[in-house]
């Protein structure tokens, strides 16, 4: 027997969308690992919290809490901020696992959607382990925020043979590449719809706090609704000092005038049958 610590991806906050896999592996727990990002984030931990009275069905368990460092601005690289700040963190899992969790004990760390989508803690687990802290882990698969922004618009997230895209935000940064009909972006603070709200090509269904009390979803052609997300998004932020929003975005003309739908990448060649 060892430890063992659950990676249990819990949806973008409703708690209808806690799978029967998440809520038994949830039961298994003994400890939840909690991030502490600070007062101004301290809605993100009482979802947690909510969702566990919601679905625990003992009382034997607590909550460890661990503060949440942040990235090291003075590193101008941006792979290499991001590796420090994944080390920081990695100390911190590393002392919750060694002293907090006993011998035969199990752990759980919360994870917002999926851990395997834009999220770090699995990378930091598979650090510690190479550290030499000896521990099981599993991990629990969840429904993502990318998901449940498909099903607010009621759409899907390809066209027939169309790739789907999903990128951070950061990738942006130049504005929309000519060869991309359509992408899902995440992890946006804003200031990648701000380059892109002149562009008269793009149409946006974008959702924020997808799954709470304060959700809000908006569609239309992005030059138009613009305005109206950044309402929205300063509106969310003041109530709950968080927004964690994702957006698809659509390009409805190519390049030679074709719809988003007929651009091609030959790296993708067709499929034949």
């Amino acid at each position: 027997m060892t430890k063992t610590v659950l990676l249990i991806g819990i949806g973008a906050g409703d708690p209808d969308q806690l799978t029967l896999q998440a809520v038994k592996a949830m039961n298994r727990a003994g400890i939840f690992f909690l991030p502490d990002k600070g007062s101004e984030k301290a809605g993100l931990r009482a979802v947690r919290e909510a969702l566990c009275r919601q679905v625990m069905t003992h009382d034997r368990y607590r909550w460890v809490c661990y503060d949440v460092p942040q990235r090291d601005a003075r590193i101008a690289e941006y792979r290499a901020r991001v590796a420090a700040w994944h080390d920081a963190l990695a100390d911190r899992f590393e002392t919750m696992i060694v002293e907090a969790l006993p011998e035969n004990g199990c752990g759980a760390f919360l994870v917002w959607g999926d851990p395997s989508l834009f999220d770090s803690t699995l990378r930091i687990i598979e650090t510690v382990r190479r550290r030499g802290v000896s521990f099981a882990f599993e991990v629990i698969p969840g429904i993502t925020s990318v998901q449940t922004l498909a099903a607010r618009h009621k759409t899907t997230l390809g066209a027939i043979g169309e790739k789907i895209t999903i990128l951070p935000a950061r990738l942006l940064a130049r504005g929309w590449p000519d060869d991309l009909g359509s992408a899902i972006v995440m992890l946006d603070s804003g200031a990648a719809l701000e380059r892109l709200r002149t562009n008269t090509e793009l149409t946006v269904l974008w959702g924020a706090n997808l799954g709470t009390g304060d959700e809000r979803v908006i569609s239309g052609r992005l030059c138009e609704v613009f305005a109206s997300i950044q309402t929205a998004r300063r509106a969310i932020k003041e109530k709950r000092g968080w927004v964690m929003d994702v957006y698809m975005l659509r390009r409805e003309t190519g390049p030679g005038g074709e719809t988003a739908r007929d651009v091609k990448d030959e790296r993708f060649p067709p499929m034949t049958d």
